[in-house]
């Protein structure tokens, strides 16, 4: 029932299979995690109730969603703020309300065919985006935004060095960077990845397991 795959950026997704939906509305199938571990304690129910829509809410029908390192440290226990148990997994997503969306901060769990979240966190998804690289938009995007223009205030014209580049938010920075004008330095550790870093529109890509790659960014 869920297909396990890698989103645009690097970020690790889980697509729910459409095929087979339950047409019921009083009930869906979920991820339920009832105990603390490891992947085991992933446990697909089929009678979930389907998450009730309040004031400023939306509900929508989950195709995609994010498996994030968040979610995997809440769901192994170690996250500072553990979730009431049992609860279902996932914060971003992606799928349909009426027009194709993605979303961030659900309050149901996105490991679900119907997801709950607050109507100020659905966004409209652009028409050359798959599901699987809405679900994977929000968390690197999101942050390298808040690095590059809320806190560094970087502005075009202007050359900014991206260390990790060819993660998933480091790619992110390195597109949003190009994207505003600035000339992106980006540093990744394979061939290929110094490629993905070239192609998201760094000008210069170094090798930061390579001796002297610090020497040859400063001439």
């Amino acid at each position: 029932v869920l297909e396990k795959g890698r989103g645009w950026n690097g970020e690790l997704y889980l697509q729910l299979l459409l095929s087979g939906k339950s047409n019921a509305m009083t009930t869906m199938r979920a991820v339920r995690v009832s105990s603390f571990g490891g992947p085991e304690v992933l446990k697909l129910l089929a009678d979930v109730p389907v998450p009730s829509v309040s004031n400023g809410q939306v509900s929508f029908c989950t195709n995609s969603t994010l498996c994030s390192e968040l979610s995997v440290t809440a769901r192994s226990g170690g996250y500072a703020r553990k979730p009431a148990l049992p609860y279902t997994p996932g914060s971003d997503g992606a799928g349909v309300e009426g027009d194709r969306v993605y979303v961030c901060g659900s309050i149901s769990g996105t490991y679900a065919e119907y997801t709950l979240c607050n109507s100020h966190n659905v966004y409209a998804l652009p028409s050359h985006l798959s599901f699987s690289q809405g679900a994977a938009i929000y968390v690197p995007y999101y942050t390298a935004y808040r690095a590059l223009i809320q806190r560094l205030r970087a502005k075009a014209g202007e050359t900014v060095l991206i260390h990790g580049a060819s993660g998933g938010v480091g790619l992110a920075a390195v597109q949003l960077a190009s994207m505003y004008g600035m000339k992106v330095l980006g540093t990744a550790g394979s061939s290929d990845g110094e490629k993905a870093v070239k192609q998201a529109g760094a000008s210069m890509v170094f090798n930061h397991r390579q001796d002297g790659y610090v020497q040859k960014i400063l001439v």
